[in-house]
């Protein structure tokens, strides 16, 4: 049996600590952005191109197309993106970023990376862009066939008995 560690010596509580720490400086640095943090990743990747429709883009960016929906809503109203049929697929919407969009996220990946920055602070400039890689290498990691890992079968990798699901109470 393996004696139990610190829970600074633990990978979750790492993970946990730097990722509670990088949303806080990362919602002051986005707040007067529509949809904060989520929209900047909108204007991030319809500035990168990608992905080719509305609901794509919510599938990669991991938010309910209900949610997406509204996010846009917000950015289009703030003339930030616009959204526009794909000749494709008429029933498909394409994401573009507008002009002010595209000044909207210069002006908050600059913040953005500063805000990085003082958190990677204790790093040296070699160890901040390993971390980034390693990251990097981790989120976008796919099984062998070349589909992206879902949590449900990642942890299906690392636990080798599954949890029982959890019990709802009842609502009183």
């Amino acid at each position: 049996m393996t004696t139990p560690q610190s829970v600074e010596a633990d990978l979750g509580w790492a993970l946990f600590a730097t990722v509670r720490y990088y949303r806080q400086i990362s919602e002051d640095v986005l707040a007067e952005l529509p949809g904060g943090a989520r929209g900047y990743q909108v204007l991030a990747a319809a500035g990168r191109g990608d992905p080719s429709s509305q609901l794509a883009l919510a599938q990669q960016l991991g938010v309910d197309r209900t949610v997406m929906t509204y996010l846009l809503d917000d950015l289009e109203t703030a003339g930030l993106v616009e959204r526009k049929p794909d000749p494709a697929d008429r029933r498909a919407r394409r994401i573009l970023l507008t002009d002010a969009g595209e000044a909207a996220l210069c002006d908050a990946h600059r913040c953005l990376r500063a805000a990085e920055e003082t958190l990677l602070e204790p790093l040296e400039p070699a160890e901040r862009e390993g971390l980034r890689s390693m990251l990097h290498r981790l989120a976008t990691r796919t099984d062998p066939s070349g589909t992206p890992i879902n949590c449900t079968e990642a942890a299906a990798l690392t636990d080798p008995e599954p949890l029982p699901p959890r019990r709802r109470r009842a609502r009183r």
